[in-house]
């Protein structure tokens, strides 16, 4: 706090002010000090909070650029969109010009007939084993 002035520098001009101003209006003279060092202090508070608040807003103004040039420049949208693109594409081939039956462009498996001791596989669902079982 006291860094321009050491205790020696600070005795002497309470000295000289307590001689100049005298015991009884050296208290106002303080009082009046201490609240213009206050607002020396409230001043200077308040001009650091702006350059903090300033170098805060051009963080945040640089790290706001950096988002919108990627959003721009995103090369992981560029690869969604083509895949989508192409998605679209092999799932509506009509509107590439290429009518394509839809039947044929799958290949037709037929089923081979189940040999003895073998079951058919249907889609619907299968009976339990044991009907006592399924009843409890």
């Amino acid at each position: 706090m006291f860094d321009l002035f050491s205790w020696s520098h600070i005795l002497i001009l309470l000295t000289v002010a307590l001689v100049v101003v005298g015991p009884k209006d050296l208290p106002r003279l303080m009082n009046m000090a201490g609240k213009w060092v206050g607002k020396a202090r409230t001043m200077a508070n308040e001009f650091k909070k702006s350059f903090d608040d300033m170098a805060r807003q051009s963080e945040l103004d640089e790290l706001r650029a950096e988002i919108e040039k990627l959003k721009v420049d995103d090369p992981v949208a560029d690869v969604s969109r083509d895949l989508n693109h192409e998605i679209q594409r092999t799932l509506n081939p009509i509107d590439t010009g290429n009518p394509v039956d839809p039947a044929a462009a799958l290949p037709m498996q037929e089923t081979p007939a189940p040999r003895s001791g073998e079951y058919q596989v249907s889609e619907t669902s299968v009976p339990p084993a044991n009907p006592e079982t399924a009843a409890s």
